[in-house]
């Protein structure tokens, strides 16, 4: 499989994408750059987390209006794959390929730490390999990150089946107290209504190989591949 990682000045996360696609995955990668204008061919696409272009105005604000990202719409349009992880997933709010935008943490602070979640489905390319309420563990860091959409947004989401993660507690109950960012409904992670866009605010390359406590991010990789691979008839 043949994966391409978007950088931006300020991501600072696509190494850690590129080593897991390449030493873990033992797939192909292709770095992208933001002035880029075309996107070769590939499988799949991921936005890496960081703070594109600082931060500056707003998250993911400005890197939305990189010269790349209308070669990331189209490829989107196509039904190209495209993983967007913390900042990645700021930036496709921001360029509104996914519903939704990332706010300032309720507790004004950045957050780092390891985060119970829950598999909401599991008939996404992203999550196919994981159980009904399924719970994961996967960190998190983030300033941003709490999810924000207005009720009848959210209620179609809801009923689209757009969110795949919520942030719970060990034993896969969702509340407040669960919850690190303040986010609406403990969402986590967001696809698009055609299933081939997800954001999500946890890092799944942090959680890719035992050393680093968990493999539950690494299936998130896996499913992708797995879905690609079962649609080349392989």
């Amino acid at each position: 499989m043949n994966w391409a990682i978007v950088e931006f000045p300020g991501s600072n996360c696509g190494p850690d994408c590129l080593y897991v696609v390449e030493k873990v995955l033992k797939h192909k990668a292709t770095l992208l750059w933001h002035t880029d204008k075309r996107i070769p061919p590939v499988d799949a696409l991921i936005l890496p987390g960081g703070f594109s272009y600082g931060d500056y105005l707003r998250s993911g604000a400005i890197a939305s209006l990189s010269p790349i990202m209308e070669a990331v719409k189209e490829a989107a349009q196509a039904g190209v794959p495209i993983l967007g992880i913390c900042n990645g997933f700021q930036i496709l709010c921001e360029s509104r390929l996914l519903p939704g935008a990332l706010i300032t943490n309720r507790s004004l602070r950045f957050v780092c730490k390891r985060v119970y979640l829950r598999v909401e489905r599991t008939d996404s390319l992203f999550s196919h390999l994981f159980h009904p309420g399924e719970v994961i563990r996967i960190p998190i860091a983030h300033g941003q990150g709490c999810f924000y959409a207005d009720p009848q947004t959210l209620e179609q989401m809801e009923a689209q089946g757009m969110i795949l993660l919520r942030y719970c507690d060990c034993q896969g109950q969702v509340g407040p107290q669960s919850n690190p960012n303040g986010s609406v409904g403990n969402i986590a992670a967001v696809q698009n209504q055609r299933g081939n866009v997800l954001g999500l605010m946890p890092h799944p390359e942090r959680a890719a190989e035992t050393e680093m406590g968990s493999v539950d991010g690494k299936k998130i990789f896996e499913s992708l591949f797995r879905a690609v691979e079962a649609y080349k008839g392989k």
